[in-house]
Parts: C-alpha cells; structure tokens; sequence
C-alpha cells in the first residue's frame, strides 16, 4: 500500500487496516513456525506497511 493511498483514507479507516495487517502478521508468523509460509518476505513486508500506516496516522492526529 502506497501512502498516497493511505492519506486518502480517514483516522478510522487507517485503524481497521492496522488492525488487520497485525492479524495477518500474526497469521503469518504462524505460518513460519509450522513450515508452511512460502515467502518469508511478507513479513517484512506486512511490518513496513503497519509501520507506514502508523506513522500516517500520527501525522493525521498531530
């Protein structure tokens, strides 16, 4: 997800998609463990994206 996208989106909107890339990551991780995740680098991924909402999250509220 691009941030031009992202700033599109309301304070609202932004807290779903956060909410849901950290059960994908947690998902994920799972996957890894048990052997069955085939790219490894989603999540690296799925972290950059947490952190790009996050961050354009606290540049909406401040």
């Amino acid at each position: 997800m691009k941030a031009t996208e992202i700033r599109d989106l309301n304070i609202d909107e932004i807290n779903q998609k956060v909410a849901d890339l950290k059960e994908a990551l947690f998902n994920l991780r799972f996957q890894h463990e048990i052997g069955q995740l085939e790219n490894p680098k989603k999540i690296g991924q799925t972290k950059k994206d947490i952190a790009r909402l996050r961050t354009i999250l606290n540049e909406k509220t401040n």
